[in-house]
């Protein structure tokens, strides 16, 4: 499919942009252009891709998405190599789970490789927006949601594709060496038969009263226990977890339908077992956590996701008290799998997979 090329009559002048992505902050920021497809099943499926201005989006209040919520949306970065050009890591990745959603959403599939060109569309004309600092990158968001107006309760004949980018530093605003957790007993994310395998926003925004409660406690992220039991823990409200034990082995919360398949969760599967460590996905309890970090059987335990790449924890806080991992610091194993996931988004470490797509 060809995309149509809409210019922009009053893009943000270059020294304004200069100054701005200094000091971008995480999600606050946007570049010039956007991409849009439409879908209309009664014409076909996808039609008219086009890369024009980012603008606001002209709406009928009683489209779909609105008040069935049929949405979804992905989040991956570009990052900027040494020989002056960009790439994308694992962006096949992202467009596999972007339909695995949409299918139980009830929504359209993208066809893989449009959603790849349309986020290499979007990289090479913003490509000016890349912020070249530490740790910066371009934050791109394609999503998709129910365009059509009705009010009755059915999947939507019509939707809209969009990707929006966004100049990006680090993601946790505290900026301690190792983030603090706050466990919900209250609230859970997610349960079985339900969408927590899919990146929909209902999911997350389940997540923001809870993560308020962990901001009020004074912890920078909030985990989630099971629905059922209320015992084995999940995920954080946009991150994986991983356990690095003693004896060279690490666990990890199976997929089983309640957990977000993270992108990052499953690259630090493979690079963690090339350290020749032990890689389990098997469940881990919140009172084992404890017992665990308390006799020094746990050494570490790391986040993942897109946004915050690989980030240790360093305390667990809670209803019934407190404790802290390891040091509390970053842990060796947390420090050397972040530099190597890092340096292969980035082109310093060698890729032998071929994560990485040159654009």
């Amino acid at each position: 499919m060809n995309f149509e090329q809409i210019a922009h009559p009053a893009p943000v002048p270059g020294a304004t942009r200069q100054q701005a992505i200094a000091d971008p902050g995480f999600g606050k920021l946007f570049t010039d252009h956007m991409v849009e497809i439409d879908y209309d099943a009664d014409k076909g499926g996808w039609f008219a891709a086009r890369i024009g201005p980012r603008q606001p989006i002209t709406l009928d209040p009683a489209a779909a998405v609105l008040h069935y919520a049929q949405e979804i949306f992905e989040g991956m970065k570009a990052y900027r190599h040494e020989d002056g050009g960009f790439a994308l890591f694992r962006p096949e990745a992202n467009a596999r789970r972007f339909n695995d959603s949409a299918r139980r959403m009830a929504m359209p599939e993208l066809p893989e490789e449009l959603f790849v060109e349309s986020v290499r569309q979007l990289v090479l004309k913003d490509r000016g927006w890349y912020p070249e600092i530490e740790g910066g990158a371009l934050y791109l968001r394609p999503f998709m949601f129910a365009s059509e107006a009705f009010l009755g309760v059915r999947p939507a004949r019509q939707y809209k594709y969009m990707v929006i980018a966004s100049p990006v530093g680090g993601y946790f605003k505290s900026g301690a060496p190792a983030v603090k957790i706050w466990v919900s007993r209250n609230y859970t994310r997610a349960a079985p038969g339900g969408t927590g395998a899919a990146k929909t926003g209902g999911n997350y925004a389940a997540s923001l009263v809870p993560q308020d409660e962990a901001t009020a406690q004074g912890c920078d992220q909030v985990v989630f226990l099971d629905a059922v039991e209320k015992k084995w823990i999940e995920e954080l409200g946009g991150m994986n977890l991983f356990f690095v034990f003693d004896d060279g082995s690490v666990i990890t919360p199976p997929l089983t339908g309640t957990i977000l398949p993270g992108i990052t969760r499953d690259s630090l599967i493979a690079l963690l077992r090339d350290e020749g460590l032990t890689v389990r996905e098997e469940p881990y309890s919140i009172d084992q956590w404890r017992i665990d970090a308390g006799t020094g059987r746990l050494l570490e335990t790391m986040a993942c996701g897109t946004a915050a790449v690989v980030t240790p924890v360093g305390t667990v806080a809670g209803p019934d008290g407190e404790f802290t991992i390891g040091s509390g610091g970053p842990g060796q194993l947390t420090s050397k799998i972040r530099e190597r996931l890092v340096g292969i988004q980035r082109g310093t470490v060698a890729d032998g997979r071929g994560w990485v797509t040159k654009l």
